[in-house]
């Protein structure tokens, strides 16, 4: 007797059955494959990096969701405690970890030097494959500054970091989120520095930030007269030779931050460190007082200027990036020490 052919519904299902199956494979790897991507940056950013002081481990949580930090303390020398050291908030760029930009930029040897706790945030690769800060959208990058004050919070909190003498840095995505940051809460930031970044509200989707990173965009910045006046002093570097945030992009940046808190432009001034690339100085000022400063590299890429090799984007050959935030950090945290404190 000749066999029934299946049904057609019968074909339908097992088809169907197959293919859920084999898109369930997948799904499963690509967790697989995520996960243990998380893993092994987490591991690799826990390794301490090269050189003496405390290299420690945290995790900050807030709205958003949670962030993992490593906080570096100098080692110990007398006359020079570390409760009550001012602190420096690094963000790094696209595909780095926060180690990798700890040894790129070679903040933590200036802050053994010069005697200040280092905070690096940690993004996920959860939050974005690529390691960045989702800086061009409002809702995710509102979420992250969050994470990142709630990091500063646990730093002053647990390890003593002087709540009065905090200064952010980024590089690229980081330095998007960096503005978004003092934007969010001016009053907790003295200085900020925008190393290879967009100037803030420049773009609201992946789409406006290709435009943005372009200088194609020039925000305006929505805040009142108060909320202008609070802003942090900003510190713009910008390399000549970006292209994947162009020089007008830094321009911008540091534009829209002086016409917000009232800063006119100053004239340029050539500047060069010893055998390092010269650099453009142009200071914007609301009468005597220094808001916003822009360094122009020409010779320079899309990296930190100044920074180690063994890191990435970071180019030796260009002033020292981290010096010349630090130095103007301090001057924005004597500014807003009170006399005789």
């Amino acid at each position: 007797m000749p066999r029934r052919p299946p049904s057609l519904g019968r074909t339908f299902a097992k088809a169907y059955q197959r293919q859920l199956k084999a898109v369930t494979g997948a799904m499963s790897r690509a967790g697989l494959v995520a996960a243990k991507r998380v893993r092994d940056a987490a591991a690799e950013s826990s390794r301490p990096p090269p050189g003496p002081g405390d290299w420690l481990t945290g995790m900050a949580f807030a709205a958003g969701g949670a962030c993992r930090y490593h906080l570096f303390v100098p080692p110990p020398v007398p006359g020079r405690p570390v409760r009550g050291m001012p602190m420096v908030v690094m963000l790094h760029g696209c595909r780095q970890t926060a180690r990798d930009f700890a040894i790129g930029s070679r903040m933590n040897a200036l802050a053994r030097r010069e005697g200040f706790l280092v905070l690096y945030p940690q993004q996920s690769a959860l939050a974005n494959p690529e390691g960045c800060w989702n800086w061009f959208s409002e809702q995710r990058a509102d979420a992250e500054a969050a994470l990142v004050l709630a990091a500063i919070d646990q730093a002053c909190l647990l390890y003593g970091a002087d709540a009065s003498r905090i200064a952010v840095a980024g590089l690229s995505a980081g330095a998007g989120l960096a503005s978004r940051l003092a934007m969010r809460a001016p009053e907790r930031l003295q200085a900020v520095m925008m190393h290879s970044g967009v100037a803030p509200g420049a773009a609201t989707s992946a789409r406006q930030a290709l435009g943005a990173m372009a200088g194609r965009r020039a925000p305006a910045l929505d805040l009142a007269a108060d909320g202008a006046a609070m802003l942090p002093r900003l510190l713009v570097v910008q390399g000549g030779r970006d292209m994947v945030v162009r020089p007008a992009a830094g321009r911008l940046a540091a534009e829209v931050w002086a016409r917000a808190v009232g800063a006119e432009a100053t004239e340029p001034v050539i500047q060069q460190r010893g055998k390092r690339l010269p650099m453009q100085v142009t200071d914007y000022r609301r009468g005597r007082v220094l808001e916003v400063r822009l360094v122009e590299i020409e010779a320079l890429g899309h990296a930190w200027s100044g920074g180690s090799a063994r890191g990435s984007y970071a180019d030796p050959a260009g002033p020292d990036a981290g010096r010349l935030f630090w130095d103007f950090a301090r001057r924005a945290f004597a500014a807003c020490t009170p006399p005789g404190v």
